[in-house]
């Protein structure tokens, strides 16, 4: 790709990070924290982080805006975008719309996360928070080959795309909330180790469902994308990058089923005998973990952003 095309690619990136973590951080905590540790110094922790993801989701949109523009006008310049390009774009077209909502839900998500006191008031401040980021997250659809089609298979796909980002979403929620708990710099004791040993052996479930969604949004995406054949395989093509994401996918579950089946569990009976040695070390072993998780899914991100830009033919 040229250079526009990789910042492209990158504003992609960083939107597809960014508003993860703005919509699986505060899901995290409605489902993996109890209602009266949603007040505790954890849970504001994850709102600060989703809070400025928040306002960094939309700098990016704007950024996003201009470079769209940038690349409909065929401007090698920026500083030759008129103001009428970017108001034909915003209320021209489905970008433009998906856009507007995105920037709306933030903005809302930032007025609820700065109005905690009034947000309490509520049976479930995380959902309220949650519910925001999502439909941020979500409008990303419409920015890729979700909206290729017409008629009745586009929204099919549309809807197949928002389901995959939001499972997505949930899957890097949670890894930033488990290393948010095992970060070096504040070892987790006592009730933030109870609290690290009950959550990533509770995730099973979720996790499960994540993976399922996962898989069964990516087959259909696929149907929609390629169609029942197979693409070429060349290192930088379409499908040479879709087998690349699918063996750090294939990676991903290795680490998250060896966090389920062995590392959660020697953390939690760690916990249970109180050694803090033991406990030391178990930790140190799931942030390992945790990292290379992390890190593997930052590289399925990015390919998604590029995948999202290329034509399967």
């Amino acid at each position: 790709m040229a250079q526009p095309e990789w910042l492209a690619a990158g504003l992609r990136l960083a939107l597809y990070l960014d508003l993860a973590l703005v919509f699986g951080l505060p899901l995290f905590g409605l489902y993996a924290l109890h209602r009266d540790e949603r007040a505790g110094r954890f849970a504001r922790r994850c709102r600060a982080l989703a809070l400025g993801g928040a306002g960094a989701g939309i700098a990016l949109s704007l950024l996003a805006l201009v470079e769209m523009a940038r690349a409909m006008t065929g401007a090698s310049d920026y500083a030759a975008l008129q103001a009428h390009v970017l108001a034909m774009i915003v209320t021209g077209t489905d970008f433009g719309v998906a856009w507007c909502v995105r920037v709306a839900a933030l903005l809302l998500f930032v007025l609820a996360g700065m109005n905690l006191r009034h947000l309490h008031r509520l049976r479930a401040p995380c959902a309220v928070l949650a519910a925001y980021g999502g439909v941020a997250l979500a409008t990303l659809a419409w920015g890729g080959h979700g909206a290729m089609h017409d008629g009745a298979v586009r929204y099919l796909h549309l809807a197949s795309d928002v389901a995959h980002l939001l499972a997505a979403g949930a899957w890097v929620g949670a890894l930033a909330a488990f290393l948010l708990l095992a970060w070096p710099g504040s070892t987790p004791h006592g009730e933030a180790l109870a609290l690290l040993s009950r959550s990533a052996n509770g995730f099973a479930r979720i996790g499960t469902r994540i993976v399922v969604l996962l898989v069964i949004t990516g087959v259909l995406n696929y149907w929609f994308i390629v169609g029942p054949v197979m693409p070429e395989f060349a290192p930088m093509s379409y499908g040479g990058l879709l087998a690349a994401k699918l063996a750090l996918f294939a990676t991903m579950l290795g680490l998250a089923a060896a966090n389920r089946f062995a590392l959660a569990p020697r953390l939690e009976a760690a916990a249970r005998t109180g050694e803090r040695g033991a406990a030391l070390q178990a930790v140190q072993a799931l942030r390992r973990s945790l990292l290379l998780e992390a890190g593997t899914a930052a590289l399925v991100l990015a390919l998604v952003a590029v995948l999202g830009m290329q034509s399967p033919a």
